[in-house]
């Protein structure tokens, strides 16, 4: 039963902090998406243990927020996610055959995914990201410098180890 709970303590965590939720029905609603159906009485439990805020977006709606370090707000400017990224420190690329291992602050690789992943680039498959690490799925053809460029493009700091 615990296990359950604390899955699902950090499926709404993961919910907050991949998207703006103003409202608990509408938490409810991805909390059962994501196959965790729950009560109002305990979603407000679980929020008050999480320490979970209400915050203002950049368009002045309210919306949940972790109350934690910097690295749980929402950043939804690309150009700012690269100014924090360049901030804390670089970010990293190691290639392993037709994978890429991106490192990244933590609490950035889901920005960093996003960006690449809107970059568009053709030698990039798809990404998955954690919480300071990216997997980046490249095509079999794709040259090394080549992806190190356009990563460059997207991310400036970028550097090959």
């Amino acid at each position: 039963m615990r296990q359950d709970k604390d899955t699902r303590l950090e499926v709404i965590k993961m919910i907050i902090t991949s998207q703006e939720v103003g409202r608990q029905d509408d938490l409810l609603n991805e909390l059962a998406k994501a196959g965790f159906p729950s009560t109002q009485a305990t979603l407000s439990r679980d929020l008050r243990q999480l320490r979970i805020v209400k915050g203002h977006n950049e368009r002045g709606e309210q919306v949940y927020l972790l109350p934690e370090q910097k690295r749980y707000q929402r950043i939804s400017d690309t150009h700012m996610t690269v100014q924090q990224i360049n901030r804390l420190g670089a970010v990293s690329v190691k290639f392993s055959l037709n994978l890429a291992i991106v490192q990244t602050p933590p609490g950035h690789a889901a920005h960093v995914a996003y960006d690449i992943d809107n970059a568009h680039i053709p030698e990039i498959l798809g990404t998955i990201a954690g919480d300071d690490t990216i997997l980046i799925v490249l095509d079999e053809t794709a040259e090394r410098p080549n992806v190190l460029n356009r990563l460059a493009e997207v991310v400036p700091e970028t550097r090959k180890e």
